[in-house]
């Protein structure tokens, strides 16, 4: 394997170069946090590609195509389809409310107060995130090196921080240009033609395996309405979604964009779930679903195209990691650690805090053993504590800040009662916390007083972009209209 050891040499040397030149860029929080919002439609759609589809698309998306066939690609087209959501209907004011995270858009909207709690669940969602994407990593290295799991993860894990601490967005957005160009080749023109190829292409695989394998509802109708239901609104309303979207140079690149990322997610689910369908025909015998993707590159691919292919899992598991982490570090120091009197502007502050939360992931890997279980759990957080609230926000004007904060609070306990009750895995809890998540709201924002009007004028001028004219006014010295 010494031609893959040398492809993935210049691949983790390649990443670590651009953390340094991320380094030299990143002077300011806007740097560090959002990449300066100066991204144009290429950078901006490669970016948001790479962020979403991590090691819960690629290693997770090959284990249920092993394991399901062609319908195991349900899962990744909800994410997709979140993404395509989120950039027809939602981006072109994201951008123009010029905030860092959900919870400015929430304390923005209702007044203050709500933060708090918005930015637990978040810390919460983006945390078990990044533990997602390190966990993969595992298998990456186990095919590669053949050392334990915590090894793989210690060392995958590392190199993420490394260059997420360095140049903060910068340096992710640079790496993940470069992984989404690597990953593209890896996985749609390398593995997939071959592993069909190699399988007896569609009529080969077909004679092999049972006809469900290639029926589109074979995993469950249930279970699709709760990935669309989990995924595609997680996508809507993530912290290291929208901070992407917060990095677009203007309202018209971040719909554009995401709208090719998101038809582009399509394609990638698709890929994976009959990468893992030619496993199941190549290699029936694996000890587990979840090794199918290393299993398949190890022993199908030739040594240098190999290498190629591993740096393509690597690159889809480290993009995903690293936004999630610094999603995750922005939540704490604009939400959390703000509320106790720190200020979130430094950059050196957001180093050290994005090292920590990094440090801290590493260690909930090590202890986690299942890629889609764990990315369950950051999503039924997020949506039953969240999706109600942000939702009502930019649609409801009656919606209040009591009703906002209890329904986040009726929200995650739901969830995470009923994944005690019913376990992890179940349908159940997303639904119960998304229920009483509503009822909640609409209850108590009914029963309170209505938002003031001085509050919901200062939303409706920044959704109009009145926040883009007082920074440049800002910038060029000129007094905003609060101030005049």
């Amino acid at each position: 394997m010494g031609g893959d050891y040398a492809v993935i040499a210049l691949y983790i040397a390649g990443m670590i170069g651009v953390g340094w030149i991320g380094l030299r860029l990143a002077k300011t929080k806007s740097d560090y946090l959002v990449a300066g919002r100066r991204l144009g439609w290429f950078m901006y759609s490669g970016t948001m590609s790479a962020v979403v589809l991590g090691g819960a698309s690629t290693v997770g998306g090959v284990k249920l195509g092993y394991t399901y066939g062609i319908s195991g690609a349900w899962l990744v087209i909800a994410i997709g389809a979140g993404i395509l959501l989120l950039h027809a209907v939602f981006a072109r004011r994201l951008v123009r409310l010029r905030v860092y995270t959900v919870g400015e858009m929430l304390d923005l909207r209702y007044g203050g107060r709500t933060s708090a709690v918005s930015g637990v669940v978040m810390w919460g969602y983006t945390l078990m995130l990044t533990v997602t994407s390190t966990l993969a990593f595992a298998s990456i290295f186990k095919v590669l090196f053949s050392i334990p799991s915590w090894a793989g993860i210690a060392i995958g894990g590392s190199i993420v921080v490394l260059y997420s601490v360095l140049g903060g967005m910068w340096s992710i957005t640079l790496t993940d240009i470069a992984q989404f160009v690597i990953k593209t080749i890896g996985i749609l023109f390398v593995l997939l033609p071959i592993a069909i190829t190699s399988a007896g292409g569609f009529d080969g695989m077909a004679a092999k395996l049972d006809a469900t394998y290639f029926e589109f509802t074979a995993i469950g109708g249930q279970t699709i309405f709760t990935y669309f239901l989990i995924y595609t609104f997680g996508l809507l309303i993530g912290q290291d979604i929208w901070q992407r979207v917060f990095t677009a140079r203007t309202p018209k690149v971040a719909t554009g964009g995401g709208i090719i990322s998101g038809v582009y997610c399509l394609v990638y689910g698709v890929a994976g779930a009959l990468i893992g369908t030619a496993a199941k025909v190549l290699y029936p015998d694996i000890g587990s679903a979840q090794d199918a993707f290393a299993t398949i590159a190890e022993r199908l691919l030739p040594t240098g195209v190999r290498g190629l292919v591993l740096a393509a899992a690597l690159s889809a598991l480290m993009s995903t990691s690293s936004g999630a982490l610094i999603a995750c570090a922005t939540t704490t120091t604009s939400d959390l650690l703000r509320k106790v009197g720190l200020k979130a502007g430094d950059v050196l502050r957001n180093r050290i805090t994005t090292l920590v939360l990094g440090v801290v992931a590493i260690g909930i890997a090590m202890v986690v053993d299942d890629v889609v279980n764990a990315l369950t759990i950051a999503y039924d957080i997020l949506v039953g504590g969240l999706l109600v609230a942000i939702l009502g926000a930019l649609f409801w004007r009656r919606g209040t800040r009591q009703g906002a904060y209890a329904s986040m609070v009726a929200g995650t306990v739901s969830v995470v009662a009923f994944m005690i009750i019913d376990g992890v895995a179940a349908n159940s809890p997303i639904y119960w916390g998304l229920g009483a998540s509503l009822v909640v709201y609409v209850g108590v924002s009914l029963a309170t007083p209505r938002t003031p009007e001085s509050i919901l004028s200062v939303w409706t001028r920044r959704l109009n972009g009145s926040a883009a004219d007082e920074e440049e006014n800002a910038a060029a010295g000129t007094p905003t209209a609060v101030e005049a």
